[in-house]
């Protein structure tokens, strides 16, 4: 073992040990806080999202500080690195973009071609004559000689590279409901398998108002026009097709997760490991057979070289409804409020309005997004509407098992979703 008396020491001295970088740091971690004491602190008053002030008294321990992947890695044999990301140093990449790289939007936008729509249109035409339940339409049922080539080329390229792309032009003003969806169930079927978006088993989620009360803990706020902090969705990829667009706001936005963990690491190191350390999110009563209202997922999750991101400060403060839940802790709001600001940024933030016919395609491990409030027309066929497909790529990086409280599983081509007992998978035409 090295006789490191820091981290760079110790990466430095990797390669006289057979650890992994993982174990490594996993057990220089377990040495640094072998002898730190407990004590109790007093965390920040915090308004939860249904407006109730909460004022939480913890006993903060160095077992908050625990690293699921790392745990793991240090004792169980580890398999052969994937990726070179080096836990709490900066990652270099594709992924980690700011918004300067993309000043120009040309060079992340996809104009579908007339040809491009002529096939699809045909290949949808063809499918819909079978006659069969949409779900049960597979990409073999849609040849896209042409198109499906260049789809599966940009789902890579959101999978190894930036992390983003958009594509212009999709016409649904002069599709049929039953047209559209099966045009965008067409599209996903060269992106992977599609998992549920809900407890409802919706396999096409309708991101759009539907009266739900943003304030009440189990509400989506998708379904509602309230705003939409920073977050990712519970699946590999997430794609957004825009119908219509509000009369007021709702403004789509995103950020390179990876480039904020950059950030942090540069500025504050110690809020990196905070990040890395436990959090517990709020399922919002979409509960799994077996499991609890809650479950634990770092937001920083470094495995088999690769740094995955999830996080979601909205599912955090709501988790703490919960009793057995620990406390959050000064630490970890004042990560929160950093990440948030990081994210918000000029310098690592895009956005746009979605224009009917978009669709965004974004990597949840390295991107997160946001939605601003909005104000709706009064027409029911002019509210604000969008489509979600939630994708699991058949060819994916690894990720450690505690992401299968936020999956369901970690098996590459089918984790992500909502899986709850008795769910009917479905393709809902309108919002429910």
């Amino acid at each position: 073992m090295p006789r490191a008396s820091n981290l760079h020491e110790l990466s430095t001295d990797l390669d006289d040990t057979g650890l992994t970088p993982e174990t490594a740091v996993a057990l220089y971690i377990a040495l640094l806080f072998k002898n730190t004491t407990n004590h109790s602190i007093m965390a920040p008053p915090a308004i939860l999202s249904n407006g109730a002030l909460a004022t939480a008294t913890a006993t903060f321990t160095t077992d908050t500080l625990k690293v699921p992947s790392f745990q793991k890695a240090a004792s169980a044999p580890s398999t052969s690195r994937m990726g070179n990301v080096v836990p709490f140093t900066v990652v270099e990449g594709p992924e980690a973009w700011t918004a300067a790289d993309y000043a120009n939007q040309d060079d992340y936008i996809y104009q579908f071609s007339p040809s491009d729509l002529a096939e699809l249109e045909a290949a949808v035409a063809a499918a819909l004559q079978q006659g069969r339940d949409l779900k049960d339409l597979t990409k073999e049922d849609f040849p896209l000689p042409t198109l499906g080539p260049k789809l599966v080329a940009f789902r890579e390229e959101v999978r190894t590279g930036r992390g983003f792309q958009l594509f212009r032009g999709l016409p649904v003003w002069k599709y049929s409901r039953e047209q559209t969806m099966a045009a965008y169930w067409a599209i996903g079927t060269y992106w992977g398998k599609t998992q549920s978006n809900n407890k409802k088993g919706h396999l096409i989620g309708h991101i759009k108002d539907i009266g739900f009360d943003p304030s009440q803990p189990t509400t989506r706020l998708y379904a509602t026009h309230a705003a939409q902090p920073w977050h990712n969705d519970s699946s590999d990829q997430v794609a957004l097709l825009c119908l219509s667009n509000a009369k007021e706001g709702g403004l789509s936005g995103w950020s390179s997760s990876i480039s904020v963990h950059n950030e942090i690491v540069r500025r504050r190191p110690d809020l990196a490991r905070v990040l890395a350390g436990p959090w517990f999110m709020d399922r919002k009563g979409e509960v799994p057979e077996g499991k609890k209202g809650y479950f634990e997922l770092p937001v920083f999750n470094y495995h088999q070289g690769y740094l995955s991101v999830n996080y979601s400060d909205n599912y955090y403060l709501l988790s703490q409804r919960f009793e057995e839940v620990p406390r959050l802790t000064p630490a970890h709001y004042e990560a929160m409020a950093l990440f948030n600001e990081l994210a918000a940024s000029r310098e690592l933030r895009l956005e746009m309005i979605l224009q009917p016919g978009d669709i965004q395609l974004l990597n949840n491990h390295t991107c997160l997004h946001y939605r601003s409030a909005f104000v709706d027309y009064p027409e029911m066929n002019k509210k604000r509407h969008l489509l979600r497909l939630w994708v699991a790529p058949p060819v994916e990086r690894p990720l450690p098992e505690c992401y299968a409280e936020l999956y369901g599983s970690t098996k590459v081509g089918d984790r992500g979703g909502i899986r709850v007992k008795g769910y009917d998978l479905k393709i809902p035409f309108e919002a429910e």
